[in-house]
């Protein structure tokens, strides 16, 4: 078949989507369920702004998919909103410090935050004391509070160092007109422990942290985009049941739950099935814990993938291990690859992050007179094992 007739024949295939955009990261609900404790917590902390009142800094700790992102995008629409209808000077500004060429250098970061108030200076080439001048005076045209939102906030301190934060909060003692509030959200919930004590001090931020969906509230969540995403009658009786078990199983990641669904949908689109059925849920929650498997490794530092990689080579010669195996196998490891070996108390911070992301099983366990570790286990199927070991026997040069 000629790719022109393909395309011809797949414009008049009848879709079982209706709105495929209510599937979509970006998509913003009316209503976000299961988050109004939080969502008070937050409007209380952030509604001193419609006064011109700098409210206090703010973090946002939980893991992936638990709707601190959503809730953040929610509350800065109802502010905008209410501040345009009382003639308030209010600016909102919400960053996503893991794309990259956005927040990758100290200069893109105030670079972007500049283009954010509709000015542009070269990507590279200024001196960064005048980038923060043109970023000062920007800020400082009229008396405003800047509520500043950067999401995925340990990317920003990982590719760049805590200092950052510390210049974005001295900000307000050059400014005579403007006030700026900080507004950090972070899947790592030991991220504010590891800042320097200045840097910590200098924030003085109010901290919340969002629980994971069990699995009726996923469902729940599950149902209402839905029903907004595929024509009726299409999702068949006990997918979304499933698809909410699976999340649950993995931390109760809602986001990863409305990711399995688009990916069942379409995968019942290509095959032109009228129906989304079980076979499709299944097929997608490989397709997608493959790819996010191997995504997460790809984007992280060598030091990471040096102990992912230990856990690895560990798991082909035994089931449960503990953090003083992986961290011996780790130390040589470095020494082939001539890495600087980190302490076991940063390897300890990354095994926990490898938890948190559901690449392994870590459980703390007592030891009695001799302290407390932890009992780990790969939670990765063979497959991707397998995969995960070559691209990182590339990546370290390994191979």
């Amino acid at each position: 078949m000629k790719i022109s007739s393909f395309f011809d024949n797949f414009l008049k295939k009848n879709t079982i989507f209706l709105n495929k955009e209510a599937l979509q990261s970006s998509y913003l609900p009316d209503k976000v369920l299961y988050r109004e404790e939080q969502i008070m917590e937050v409007a209380n902390i952030l509604a001193p702004s419609l006064r011109i009142e700098k409210p206090s800094n703010l973090f946002i700790f939980g893991k992936t998919g638990t709707g601190k992102t959503l809730t953040v995008k929610h509350l800065l629409t109802q502010l905008q909103q209410t501040a345009q209808k009382n003639n308030i000077s209010l600016k909102t500004v919400y960053i996503n410090c893991k794309l990259k060429r956005v927040a990758d250098t100290e200069y893109r970061l105030i670079a972007q935050l500049i283009k954010e108030f509709n000015q542009h200076i070269p990507p590279t080439g200024l001196p960064t004391d005048e980038v923060y001048n043109i970023f000062y005076s920007l800020l400082d045209k009229k008396r405003q509070v800047v509520l500043l939102v950067l999401d995925e906030i340990d990317q920003l301190t990982k590719k760049i160092g805590d200092e950052i934060l510390y210049n974005l909060t001295r900000i307000n003692s050059e400014l005579k007109n403007a006030q700026l509030c900080l507004i950090g959200i972070s899947n790592r919930l030991v991220f504010s422990d590891n800042l320097d004590p200045r840097i910590k001090s200098s924030l003085s931020q109010e901290e919340i942290i969002f629980p994971p969906y069990n699995a009726f509230q996923i469902q729940t969540i599950l149902k209402e985009r839905a029903h907004h995403a595929f024509q009726p009658n299409t999702v068949k009786s006990g997918v979304i049941e499933k698809c909410a078990a699976y999340a649950a199983r993995e931390h109760g990641d809602a986001r990863r739950a409305i990711d399995i669904l688009r990916i069942a949908g379409e995968l019942a689109d290509r095959s032109a099935s009228p129906h989304i059925e079980i076979y499709h849920l299944d097929d997608a929650e490989k397709k997608i814990e493959h790819d996010r498997v191997i995504n997460i490794t790809i984007d992280q530092p060598k030091q990471f993938q040096s102990v992912l990689y230990s856990i690895i080579l560990i798991a082909h010669q035994k089931e449960i291990f503990f953090t003083g195996e992986i961290y011996d196998l780790y130390k040589k490891i470095c020494q082939k690859t001539k890495l600087s070996i980190l302490t076991q108390r940063r390897v300890s911070d990354i095994i926990a992050e490898l938890d948190m992301l559901g690449l392994i099983n870590a459980k703390i366990i007592s030891k009695g007179r001799y302290g407390r570790t932890r009992e780990i286990s790969l939670a990765l199927t063979k497959d991707i094992t397998i995969k995960l070991k070559e691209i990182m026997e590339k990546a370290l040069s390994l191979a």
